[in-house]
Parts: structure tokens; sequence; C-alpha cells
């Protein structure tokens, strides 16, 4: 069978079986990711291993990628996935409201930041209890946990009535400046693991360096791109704004690999916050959205489980469960406690808290990124996925339980559903 026919057969059963889980899980209250994760989980070597089938040349040779040998098509749908990451950051960035982190002022702030710092530490100490190197894997296992995903939280916060609620305008902006602050917790891991093996506080420094000369540079360019738009008006081609958004978010992508040492989803990141201060911003996240969402958001999430095997989980069983609860734990407590600090009643706190449990799709973009760059093994890798998932189905049925539903208010619901239905709230998987 022709390479180009497989490619294509491929591409249709991943991106139909992402769409499909994920509507199937929206119908059970469950977010659409859910639903993706586990249909990549059932197309991987846990369950029916499609690209281990002949139809999809299970006979070729395998191919290296990143280190990491391969089914011949697993390095295609590893590099559209690495794309979509790459997207996904991007969008994310699009939609940073740097406006309404200023407005939600210090308990989100300390929330978020209680938020990174103990799972951050629960999760290397996890790790290394279970015989992980500290570093950097047992590190890196506190970088994902440092992840929260606020597109899950804010689509259940819209369903009870309370995204608008003071507890509820916390949660999203601490999920805000928690995914700031995950960016630079790991382009610093990146950026160490990197220089430890290639020469010690040399190379550290080189890299502090690298760091620093990356982010002045592109922030200067970045106040540029508001002319953009006027540029690309002179040119007589299709979609040329979109074109030249895309091109720089991978060109900031490449340049904080080469130039920085930082990883190239920060890159993505930092260039779609600069274009998200712009004119342009709801133009672009028009088509972005078009074209991350419709192919490489699905590839990307049923590729994290075409990736994952659960069946390597029986020897580590123990820390599977362990880095699972530490993920709940430290992230409930340490938002909880440090919103309780900020001037919070209990219930409050704790509500902060458990919104602000779900990793989703930013602790998938992490693990994915250790996984490819070596930092972790596949077992890590693994148990990370089961993480994600058992805490983004966790995190809906909490937030139920401590919010009191507003149905009781005259017009409440339709209120909130008329506001959470403008297009504020990043990276909506589906």
């Amino acid at each position: 069978m022709p390479h180009v026919v497989q490619v294509l057969l491929l591409l249709a059963l991943l991106v139909s079986a992402a769409k499909l889980a994920g509507a199937l899980a929206a119908r059970v209250g469950q977010p659409s990711v859910f639903g993706e994760i586990l249909a990549g989980l059932l197309l991987g070597p846990t369950a029916l291993n499609v690209l281990g089938w002949p139809i999809f040349g299970a006979a070729s040779p395998p191919v290296s990628h990143a280190g990491v040998e391969a089914p011949p098509l697993g390095g295609l749908v590893r590099d559209l996935s690495d794309i979509g990451v790459v997207l996904l950051m991007f969008v994310a960035g699009l939609e940073t409201d740097l406006a309404e982190m200023r407005r939600v002022g210090a308990v989100a702030f300390w929330a978020a930041f209680g938020g990174v710092l103990l799972p951050f530490v629960g999760g290397a100490a996890a790790a290394a209890a279970f015989g992980v190197p500290l570093l950097w894997e047992g590190v890196f296992v506190g970088t994902i946990l440092t992840a929260t995903s606020v597109s899950i939280s804010a689509q259940t916060l819209m369903d009870i009535g309370q995204l608008r609620s003071r507890e509820g305008a916390t949660i999203l902006g601490a999920a805000v400046i928690d995914d700031v602050m995950g960016i630079v917790v790991l382009s610093a891991v990146v950026g160490f693991a990197r220089a430890s093996g290639a020469g010690g506080a040399s190379a550290i420094a080189l890299v502090l360096v690298r760091m620093v000369v990356y982010f002045a540079g592109a922030l200067l360019v970045g106040r540029a791109l508001g002319g953009l738009e006027r540029f690309t008006r002179r040119l007589q081609v299709s979609q040329p704004l979109l074109a030249f958004a895309v091109a720089v978010a991978f060109l900031y992508a490449a340049l904080a690999e080469w130039l920085g040492g930082i990883a190239a989803i920060t890159g993505s990141y930092l260039a779609g916050v600069l274009f998200g201060r712009t004119s342009v911003r709801r133009h672009l996240g028009d088509g972005v959205h078009a074209l991350t969402y419709s192919l490489f958001v699905p590839v990307f999430f049923v590729g994290i489980g075409l990736q994952a095997n659960a069946r390597d989980l029986g020897p580590h069983v123990g820390l599977t469960v362990t880095i699972v609860l530490v993920a709940i734990v430290a992230k409930a407590l340490g938002c909880g406690l440090f919103a309780r600090a900020s001037g919070f009643s209990a219930l409050e706190a704790t509500r902060v808290g458990v919104g602000m449990i779900s990793r989703g799709e930013v602790g998938l973009i992490v693990a994915g990124y250790g996984l490819s760059s070596g930092i972790i093994g596949r077992d890590v890798f693994s148990a990370s996925v089961v993480m994600v998932l058992a805490t983004t189905m966790v995190t809906p049925p909490l937030l139920r339980l401590t919010f009191p539903r507003r149905r009781d208010v005259p017009g409440g619901a339709a209120k909130e559903e008329a506001r959470a239905a403008r297009p504020t709230e990043t990276s909506q998987p589906g």
C-alpha cells in the first residue's frame, strides 16, 4: 500500500476517533479531552495497538524519533503532535488576559503560587520515594504536577452558574497565573537539566544568559507585531495575517529551543501573549482555533494515548497511585491554604483549591515534552497520563459538591451561559 494512503487512513482514523470520543465524553458530563485521551489509550498499545497493524506498515522497520524507536507512522504522529502543542500553547498565550490577571489581584496570585509550590515539591518527593532519580526526572514530575487546566473548571463553573462568582473569577485568574508560573518552571528545569549534563555550573550560567538574551530579544521584536496587520493588508493572498502569525509562533518556538535553551512551547506561548496585546487578537483567534482544533490538537490528544501503555504500569502501580493522590491533594491544599491566608473564608478557599485540581491538556503538554526530550521515562509518562485522566475526572463533581447551584436566582444561569459563550477561555479541547 502506498505510504501516502497509509498516512491518510491513519489521520482519518485518529481525527474521527478523537472527535467522536470527545462527543461521547461530553454526553456523560466529562470534558471532551477525557474522551480523546481514552480513545488514544484504546487505539494504542494498551488495547488495539493500531500502529502495529499491517495496514499501517507494521512490517516496515521502526523509525527513531527523539532517540525513541517507534512504528513507521509513529514518528509522523509525534511530529504532528509536536506542531499541535506549539499551536495549542500559541492559542493559550493569545487568550491570556493580562488585564484579568491584574484585576483578580493578590488572592489569585498567591493561590497560583501555592498551587505551583506544593505540587512541585510533593511531586518531586513522591517520585524520589519510589526510586526515580531526583535530578532531573523527579524534578520534572513535580513540574508536570504544577499544571492547571482552566477550560475544564470554567466549563463546570458555567454549568452551575458560578463562573462570575468571587471564587470563580479567582479560579480563572489563578489558573492563568499558574500557567505563566508553570511555563517559567518548565523553562528553568529544561534549561538546567540540559546544562547539568553538558558542563555543570558554567553551562548553567550560560543557560541563564541565553534565557535572558532570548526573552529580551523576543519582547523587543514583539513591539513590532502590531504592525503586522498593516503589512499583510497589502498582500494579495488568502489569510496572510494568520499565515504570518503562525510563522512567528513557529519562529519563536524554534528560537526558544535553539537560542534560549528552553522549551519550544515557551516560545509559542510568549508569541501568543504578545499577539494577544495587539488589535488583531480576535481576528487571529478565529483562524488559529480552526487550524488547531480541526487536525493538530485531536492528533495530539490521541497521540498521547498512543504513546502511553497502561500494561506497563503493573510494577509501577504504587508510583502511579501516589502521583495521582499528590496531584489532587497538593494542588487543592496549596491553592486553598494560600487563598485562605489572603483573606478568603475556609469555604471559599476550598472552592478555589478544588477548582485548580484538573491538569487537562496542560499536564499532557508538559509530560509529552518530558518524554520526547528524554527527561522522563515511559513509565513516568504513562503514570502522568493516568494522573491527568484522574484529575480531569474528579474536578467537575468536586466543584459541584462545594459550590451551591444558582438556579434559584432569576435568570442567573442564563446570564452565566450568555457571558460564558463569549470566546474568552483558553484551549477548550474538542
